[in-house]
């Protein structure tokens, strides 16, 4: 019996939010007295025994370039001979995209209960019971899984990271790759940039800007702190910025430590896509926006007149 964290990896590294999950993996099967094992699917050029430093006892491997894209059909199909190869009674994946697509198979498929968005360990004081975001993060539910495996997808930035001294033992997982059902034709990939699903810093702009030509407010900004830039959906609707830019409830759902939003009212459209941020800022010049309800600090003023303010400010702080 054992905990079996699926790792998730991208042009060959592994991803943040796959840390955060096999520390979560650790942290429970060390609370279920039995040992955490990963699986990581195509060429990875990060050196996986390193992935003891975080809890993480033995890594199946799968080492394939077609594996090296994601066909949710195919995965689940490993994934399953995985956990009966090792007898995992629990499966830990990422809420993420590709955690999103292989979980739900992999539940029907095994036949294992699925709790997906969790943000904390379960509590196996009596049963098995796990907490999970619902509403668009706007209450909790405690959800009891009574299948004999139970799968869980973890919300991103919602568990801290934590190392230690250990080394992970590398084994090479002997399975079928089926056929993939689907091609790929072409992939167009932004560069140069944070992506928002892993950055810790967002700073993001909204129709308070008034148009494109004001958007240096934003990305000086985010410059400055090294931050990942985004937008809310009228503005991507206009044009003014790109689609992958847009977070809300149909666009993006972020978590980072830190979110600002500048002229950006708040519906609970938009909140939907941002509110697990750790620390939310607001700069807007109408005091009864929505979003200075949630935000952790508010600023009432014109953001043309508080944003080179801010801008100044950070600069000098960065050249002390």
């Amino acid at each position: 019996m054992s905990v079996l964290i699926f790792l998730d990896q991208s042009e060959g590294r592994i991803k943040k939010s796959s840390f955060e999950a096999a520390s979560y993996g650790a942290k429970l099967a060390e609370l279920m007295s039995t040992n955490a094992e990963a699986i990581v699917l195509g060429d990875v050029a990060d050196d996986l025994t390193q992935l003891g430093n975080y809890g993480v006892t033995k890594v199946h491997t799968v080492k394939n370039e077609v594996l090296n894209r994601l066909d949710a059909q195919v995965f689940t199909k490993i994934i399953a001979d995985a956990v009966k190869s090792i007898d995992a009674k629990v499966i830990v994946f990422s809420n993420n995209f590709n955690g999103k697509s292989i979980a739900p198979r992999l539940s029907v498929r095994l036949k294992a209960g699925l709790v997906s968005g969790a943000v904390a360990l379960p509590d196996t004081s009596n049963g098995f019971t796990v907490k999970k975001n619902v509403f668009s993060g706007n209450a909790f539910a405690y959800v009891s899984i009574k299948t004999d495996i139970k799968i869980i997808a973890l919300n991103p930035n919602s568990y801290n990271i934590t190392t230690n001294d250990g080394v992970a033992e590398l084994a090479e997982l002997a399975t079928n790759i089926d056929a993939f059902k689907v091609e790929v034709l072409a992939t167009n990939k932004v560069v140069g940039e944070v992506p928002l699903s892993e950055a810790e810093l967002v700073v993001s702009g909204g129709r308070g800007l008034k148009g494109p030509e004001n958007w240096s407010l934003v990305t000086d900004l985010a410059k400055l702190l090294g931050a990942a830039t985004a937008c809310s959906r009228p503005v991507a609707d206009s044009n003014w910025r790109p689609h992958h830019e847009h977070v809300g409830q149909t666009g993006l759902a972020i978590a980072p430590n830190l979110y600002i939003a500048i002229g950006i009212s708040g519906a609970i459209q938009h909140l939907a896509g941002v509110n697990r941020s750790k620390v939310i800022v607001v700069i807007n010049k109408d005091a009864e926006a929505p979003f200075f309800k949630a935000a952790d600090y508010g600023i009432v003023g014109d953001a043309f007149e508080v944003m080179p303010k801010i801008i100044e400010a950070v600069r000098l702080l960065k050249q002390a």
